[in-house]
């Protein structure tokens, strides 16, 4: 198999996302619709997922790592699969996979300016 810059990029993002964000290989599956033998295959550079999926899995990677300033891995992880009053009662992880990804980092933008969440 031919490794490219692309594939070995994606790698270490997966491993980012568990290591800094603390999400597992189901976290990322329920995320991107895909099953966790699936996104087991990406990590471990044996396929890659289509350029929308790769996009979000991107986005979730700079969440990931601007919660990063303010959280442990196992507390990021937590804070993308609970309920905000200001997302309007919706999961973080909800609204990333469905495309909506600017309601999250507004409230990261409010955490980074200091406000209690």
């Amino acid at each position: 198999m031919k490794v490219t810059m692309m594939s070995v990029a994606l790698v270490k993002i997966l491993d980012d996302l568990k290591r800094v964000g603390g999400l597992k290989g189901t976290d990322l599956a329920n995320i991107v619709d895909a099953s966790a033998a699936t996104v087991s295959r990406w990590s471990h550079d044996k396929g890659s997922p289509p350029l929308p999926i790769q996009a979000m899995i991107a986005d979730l990677r700079y969440i990931v790592e601007r919660l990063s300033d303010f959280y442990t891995p196992d507390e990021a992880r937590l804070w993308l699969h609970a309920r905000h009053p200001l997302l309007d009662g919706a999961r973080a992880i909800d609204l990333i996979r469905d495309g909506k990804v600017e309601p999250v980092l507004a409230v990261i933008e409010r955490l980074d300016a200091g406000a209690y969440l």
